[in-house]
């Protein structure tokens, strides 16, 4: 065991975050803690690693073990180049060269005295330097740079020029090279595109430490946790295995809890209500009866009302105008940055109903695009048009629709002031504002909880094509699931960027992904991407080749798809088709029973046989529809 936390308990003034929290992580153990927006993960980092002191408990590192943590947004301050920032890190094995060189510098002109003990330091400090890494160091140092994406002409960036992101990407470098026996990362993947994701998940799998992450990330949870450390109301639950593995275990334990809180509610209102009868009898035996059954429940160990199983609460993206068939049509588009090149000539099409996830590297252009299809950017060339009817519903990552002085309420009444009280605090409430969190202030709540209040206004917009900018950047998994099950319940048409591997196995129809300033289309969900890619890298050694193999795959994946889909059409027509004519027939079934029942008819006996003979008819191709019909709904 590398780490214990033992009954770690802290509150802020009268909030407590963190209750009797135990857990400990065992040696080269990949372990994961999660839990919704403001459940204590970070808290509980900081805790462990010195930065907090806790109200009461302990941790417990190994004695002679070493952690390295990552914050959130790690704020590197410094004036040295990107390398050399990473190489500060090797700067025992830069010394021991220094030395080195002097030494063989030294043993030249050293006379036969001096040049044994010359050689005993020679050795020495060789020994040092190659037991410490020092033939490999410059290439590991190289190979996690563009691991985490850094291109060799950024190298020699400064410090003080990069970005927030950029910067927390050079801190995880840094962290990596020390490899300590524990690593803390916390929110690892926020600033990473897939590429870098991928090549993090590999080295973090075969990394010879213990590692403790805090991630939204699902996918990467899976393939890198092989324990769950759940933080909710305040108190710690573990789970063995992944992400998946937890989340069923999770939800079969909410169900039980529910269900358990549900039936002691329901046995306490019944006690209450036998006691109450009992006291209305007022006579003494009944009264003494019902004091009984009060002492009885009085020793009940109230359940807590569990956290609300997520199913209940529903968010729905309904269009309240259909498009055309064909939503949009790009031809020929390109776009250049100074003298970069994002994309040139890319040409696709996206139809009613399509959930299309557009991926790729960062900086490949995938904003850029969604900016254009908005009227943000101008296309250097090239062109696109919308369908009939069709609306657009853009969420951008900086928020731009909100406005910070207004409250969130205020934020949905005043550009739909048609809403009741009611229905406004309904649709934030699946957006997981309840209570006086609808009257914060947009400028005082999280990025996330700004994310989640764009979103809620999409909900409400006339929109029937979404365009979406990372829509789950700073969702926590809870936020996340349920803007998964609102888009695969929308009936409109989606274009979303994201890098959010799980988010796009869940929502997407159909993968675009931005690769050689050209499009490569996939007909399916991130794991046939993967499987795709995989088969295409294998048997395809060039760019080129590949990309062109994947368009000839994705045409005649896009010609299956839509043999598929006229089958499916033609068969829900079928189904529609015989169930007027099921309609029909029973209605005209019922009129002839009635008219059977007419005494006029009653005694026409020509009349009685010309019905029961149609009845006969009818009875026979009913029982051939009821059996067509069970085939086409199956």
């Amino acid at each position: 065991m590398i780490l214990s936390c033992q009954n770690i308990t802290k509150a802020f003034i009268e909030d407590t975050v963190l209750s009797n929290v135990s857990f400990h992580v065992e040696d080269y153990e990949k372990a994961a803690v999660v839990g919704i927006n403001g459940a204590g993960k970070t808290t509980l980092l900081r805790i462990i690693v010195g930065e907090l002191a806790p109200d009461s408990g302990q941790i417990i590192l190994s004695k002679g073990k070493t952690l390295g943590y990552l914050a959130q947004n790690a704020g590197l301050q410094s004036e040295n180049s990107i390398y050399d920032e990473l190489l500060s890190v090797k700067s025992n094995l830069v010394t021991l060269e220094q030395q080195i060189r002097e030494t063989e510098l030294a043993m030249k002109d050293a006379d036969e005295s001096a040049l044994s003990s010359l050689m005993e330091k020679y050795s020495l400090l060789m020994h040092k330097y190659e037991s410490g890494g020092g033939y490999t160091y410059k290439s590991e140092l190289t190979g996690v740079l563009k691991g985490l994406g850094f291109c060799e002409e950024e190298f020699s960036k400064s410090i003080a020029t990069l970005s927030g992101g950029q910067k927390t990407r050079v801190a995880l470098g840094k962290l990596l090279l020390l490899s300590p026996d524990l690593i803390i990362l916390d929110e690892p993947t926020n600033h990473l595109d897939m590429q870098s994701i991928a090549w993090l998940e590999t080295y973090l799998l075969n990394y010879k430490g213990a590692v403790l992450i805090v991630s939204h990330d699902r996918f990467f949870l899976d393939r890198i946790a092989g324990k769950i450390i759940e933080l909710d109301q305040s108190q710690a639950t573990v789970f063995s295995g992944n992400y998946s593995d937890y989340a069923k275990k999770k939800e079969q334990l909410r169900i039980a809890a529910w269900n358990a809180y549900v039936n002691q509610q329901r046995e306490i209102r019944h006690q209450e209500e036998v006691i109450e009868k009992l006291r209305s009898f007022n006579r003494e035996k009944s009264i003494k009866r019902a004091e009984s059954r009060e002492k009885m429940l009085d020793k009940i160990e109230v359940l807590e009302k569990p956290t609300e199983v997520r199913a209940d609460m529903h968010l729905s993206l309904t269009p309240r105008i259909k498009s055309g068939n064909d939503v949009l049509v790009v031809d020929g588009l390109s776009k250049t940055f100074g003298s970069q090149a994002l994309f040139g000539n890319v040409s696709f099409e996206i139809k009613r109903g399509e959930h299309v996830a557009i991926i790729g590297d960062n900086g490949t252009g995938k904003t850029t695009l969604l900016k254009i299809l908005n009227g943000l950017l101008p296309a250097d060339s090239g062109s696109f048009r919308l369908g009939t009817n069709v609306e657009i519903g853009y969420y951008d990552q900086e928020h731009h629709v909100l406005h910070s002085e207004k409250t969130l309420f205020d934020e949905i009444s005043d550009d739909y002031p048609y809403l009741t009280n009611t229905e406004i605090r309904n649709v934030l409430a699946a957006f997981l504002f309840t209570g006086d969190d609808v009257f914060k202030r947009v400028c005082d709540v999280s990025g996330g909880e700004r994310g989640r209040v764009s979103l809620a206004k999409l909900m409400l917009s006339n929109a029937n094509f979404l365009i979406l900018d990372e829509p789950t950047n700073h969702l926590d998994i809870m936020s996340k699931e349920i803007l998964e099950d609102a888009i695969n319940r929308y009936e409109g048409t989606v274009l979303y960027v994201s890098h959010d591997r799980y988010f796009i196995n869940r929502t997407a129809s159909r993968i675009l992904e931005l690769t050689g300033q050209t499009f490569v289309n996939y007909i399916g969900n991130y794991d046939y991407y993967l499987e795709k890619k995989d088969i295409l890298s294998v048997s395809l050694p060039t760019a080129q080749q590949t990309a062109s193999a994947a368009d000839s795959e994705s045409k005649a994946d896009w010609k299956q798809q839509k043999e598929e889909q006229a089958r499916l059409r033609k068969r829900e027509n079928d189904l529609k088709k015989c169930e007027e004519r099921i309609e029909k027939l029973e209605n005209r079934k019922q009129e002839l029973d009635e008219e059977m029942a007419k005494p006029d008819v009653a005694t026409n006996v020509a009349r009685l046989q010309e019905i029961s003979k149609e009845q006969e008819g009818i009875e026979a191709e009913l029982g051939a529809l009821y059996e067509m019909w069970e085939e086409l709904a199956e």
